[in-house]
């Protein structure tokens, strides 16, 4: 339950992170939103990103592992579709924030592991 909590601290921080980095490509209203929006991203890679990486494993193979960026990118677009609180400007954007939750996320699970 502790290691759930980490992850989804790490996620939530790590959209603010981004909406900081790229305050007009990743807008929210306000923290709580952030965190919904967390959540929301959270219970997305659980139960949907792993279904979408099964069934583009051949492309992520042609593309030697590049392809996973744009699930990520594709995962936080559609967490942002989802819960219009957390406004993001374009894919392009999506794959922006998507990077920066990805790499938060990979230290601090490093961390706490």
């Amino acid at each position: 339950m502790r290691a759930l909590f980490y992850r989804w601290l790490a996620i939530f921080l790590a959209v603010l992170l981004a909406a900081y980095l790229f305050p007009n490509r990743i807008v929210y209203n306000d923290w709580q939103s952030v965190a919904v929006f967390a959540a929301i991203l959270a219970l997305l890679n659980i139960f949907v990103r792993p279904v979408i990486n099964f069934f583009a494993l051949p492309l992520t193979c042609l593309t030697f592992g590049l392809f996973v960026v744009v699930i990520n990118g594709f995962v936080f677009w559609l967490a942002a579709f989802l819960y219009p609180a957390v406004h993001v400007g374009s894919f392009a954007d999506a794959i922006l924030g998507a990077l920066v939750v990805s790499v938060v996320s990979f230290v601090v699970n490093r961390a706490f592991d």
